[in-house]
């Protein structure tokens, strides 16, 4: 008997076929997978794993037809270099970050947690571009129109060439771009924007990486700088795929601490300057202030010199900023002292602290409470603050205060050596402007230093502890 034809069996088997023939790419490492799970194996990200339908071999083998371009590749010497200029955006602290200013057809990524003033800043940036007779065209997801209006009513940004649009659809966006021909354009944020007839919920990773592409497109083809607003995960790092970042010129971090008005500015990316530079603002009622000279908010006013308390220089990314460490310790019972550490790296305290009980012979650290903590919100992460820390809390276990007129430079290793840190000329040029007269830095230093600021430099954590030994407590050392 002959075998008779089942259509339903063939589907079957032809939907088999083709899912056999999708694979599965982590959105975020471009990883693939021959089947779906929870955490890319390679980076060890949750949720990103895509299917993406396998191209049949037919067409994978077919070539591809050669297209006229719309307009001929030129020499490379007849560009106009001219015509990708950076525009400056009014805002001296930001156009540091981007390098100069705006560049014409760029893409910039804004990315910061709720709240933070991410929109209240541009806002501030609209009114400076309108101010130099340039059209901005401002879209909002998130808000109404007559939101934002209060808020830039609140802020003084109303202008008649700043032009707004609550809208989340792409397309009526793009159409806005056409009947507006605007020269900066701000969608906050994108998140919230919706590609018709792309899959995917809103604020999905389809969806995102849809909206972005045609974004940069729109700002390339018409020289069109474009800011997007991005939300960032509980990590800290941007919503989304990870290709958004790779999509865009520049990516920039806002953070600020809820319970400080200071706001920061970080670089994360760039294509068109350092992308380690970073640019401080105030956020008040009557909107965010840039602080072109933030190193007096990091430190305490105080009369006389207080035990425990110890000024450093930091580098964040190119900018030298002076602060200040405070210390505290108290002797207690417990069997495991107490350890709060706020501004600071909890990691490397414990270390510093470690290294001082072994190699400088404080014993009593292992009896007593420490506290540490930055002045006006400043975060210290880098290794150069170590003897700061050290220095800072030997100076409240001995009520032996460190001259204000003094700032403190360098590593400590496990060993209690000092070692060398980089960009110590430029540390110690802002400590003398700011009107230091003194500075502890690592006797490996090789750099050319500034004239007109007293250098003294130990080898070892046991040599800065003697330095503060032999000093009287009424003098300078």
């Amino acid at each position: 008997m002959s075998a008779r034809f089942d259509p339903v069996g063939a589907d079957a088997y032809s939907d088999r076929v083709a899912r056999a023939r999708s694979t599965y790419r982590c959105t975020g490492c471009g990883h693939q997978v021959a089947k779906w799970v929870g955490r890319c194996p390679e980076c060890g990200e949750w949720g990103t794993i895509d299917e993406v339908a396998a191209i049949p071999a037919a067409a994978s083998s077919r070539a591809t037809a050669a297209v006229a371009p719309s307009s001929p590749a030129l020499r490379i010497t007849d560009v106009d270099a001219e015509s990708t200029a950076a525009v400056p955006t009014g805002i001296g602290e930001l156009d540091r970050v981007l390098g100069r200013g705006v560049v014409p057809g760029s893409v910039i990524l804004l990315a910061g947690e709720p709240g933070v003033g991410k929109s209240t800043l541009l806002l501030e940036t609209v009114k400076h571009w309108a101010a130099k007779d340039r059209v901005a065209l401002y879209i909002t997801g998130e808000e109404s129109a007559g939101q934002v209006r209060m808020r830039a009513e609140r802020t003084g940004a109303v202008h008649p060439n700043v032009y707004l649009a609550a809208e989340t659809d792409l397309a009526t966006i793009l159409g806005h771009v056409d009947s507006v021909r605007p020269s900066l354009m701000i969608v906050d944020s994108v998140q919230t924007v919706v590609a018709t007839g792309t899959d995917g919920v809103t604020g999905g990773v389809t969806q995102i990486r849809a909206v972005t592409t045609a974004l940069v497109s729109l700002a390339k083809n018409r020289g069109i700088a474009v800011i997007l607003v991005g939300h960032v995960t509980k990590e800290g790092s941007v919503a989304g795929p990870r290709s958004l970042e790779h999509l865009v010129d520049v990516v920039l971090a806002f953070e600020g601490d809820k319970h400080s008005t200071l706001r920061m500015v970080r670089g994360v990316k760039n294509r068109f300057g350092a992308a380690d530079e970073v640019g401080c603002f105030e956020q008040r009622d009557d909107g965010i202030h840039q602080v072109p000279d933030p190193s007096g908010i990091f430190l305490h006013q105080r009369d006389s010199d207080v035990s425990g308390s110890v000024t450093l220089v930091t580098m964040d990314g190119k900018r030298a900023l002076v602060g200040e460490i405070q210390a505290l310790a108290n002797s207690t019972e417990m069997n495991i002292p107490r350890r709060a550490v706020s501004g600071l790296d909890m990691n490397r305290v414990s270390m510093v602290l470690a290294v001082l009980q072994a190699r400088a012979g404080r014993r009593e650290i292992a009896k007593s409470e420490v506290y540490l903590s930055t002045v006006g919100g400043m975060k210290v992460t880098e290794p150069a603050a170590d003897l700061a820390i050290a220095l800072a809390v030997y100076s409240t276990l001995t009520n032996k205060p460190i001259p204000q007129s003094t700032v403190v430079v360098g590593e400590v290793g496990l060993g209690g050596e000092i070692r060398r840190v980089s960009g110590v000329a430029r540390r110690l040029a802002e400590a003398k402007r700011l009107g230091f007269r003194e500075a502890i830095i690592p006797a490996a230093t090789d750099e050319v230093l500034p004239k007109g600021i007293r250098v003294l430099r130990v080898a070892t954590l046991g040599d800065a502890v003697h330095l503060r030994d032999s000093t009287p407590i009424d003098a300078p050392f």
